[in-house]
């Protein structure tokens, strides 16, 4: 089967994106960065595109100008095991982005990052539709997700 693998449109910071992205997921590195030659079409020894890996999953990001902006209708979800995990890439992500809602945060590049721990899920789909709804209403009420609120949601119900 071929391999899937996400590509992300920059104006011209790929390279600072990937160190960025690669200091903040474990078991991560740049792969290559690609620079223009006297060939062109860019400035000779520029970034064109470049190869990245973040915690075993690869990425290609290419220097492609302003024309294009990231938006809310791709993101990536960092599924995370505690409060822990969720403070680490929310705080390290969200630094000089914009917090969201409901675990959503745009990082300085404008890329969208869901930080969602593994518990938000389990209530979310509790058996009781009763503590599945609070869980819903304290989820909705929050920026970064905060699983000890969303704990004390369900055992008010």
């Amino acid at each position: 089967m071929p391999a899937i693998t996400p590509s992300l449109w920059f104006d011209d910071n790929v390279e600072e994106a990937a160190a960025f992205y690669t200091s903040v997921f474990p078991n991560s590195h740049i792969e290559q960065m690609y620079r223009y030659t006297e060939a062109g079409p860019g400035t000779p020894g520029e970034v064109a595109y470049g190869t990245f890996v973040l915690d075993g999953t690869r990425f290609l990001g290419i220097n492609g100008g302003p024309a294009f902006q990231f938006s809310e209708a791709v993101s990536f979800e960092v599924l995370c095991a505690d409060q822990d995990e969720v403070d680490h890439y929310w705080n390290s992500l969200v630094d000089g982005g914009e917090e969201s809602q409901c675990g959503w945060l745009k990082d300085r590049f404008g890329l969208s990052w869901q930080i969602v721990p593994k518990r938000l899920y389990e209530l979310l789909n509790d058996p009781d539709p009763a503590r599945a709804a609070a869980a819903t209403k304290a989820m909705l009420g929050m920026q970064k997700i905060l699983v000890a609120e969303l704990e004390d949601a369900v055992a008010a119900v």
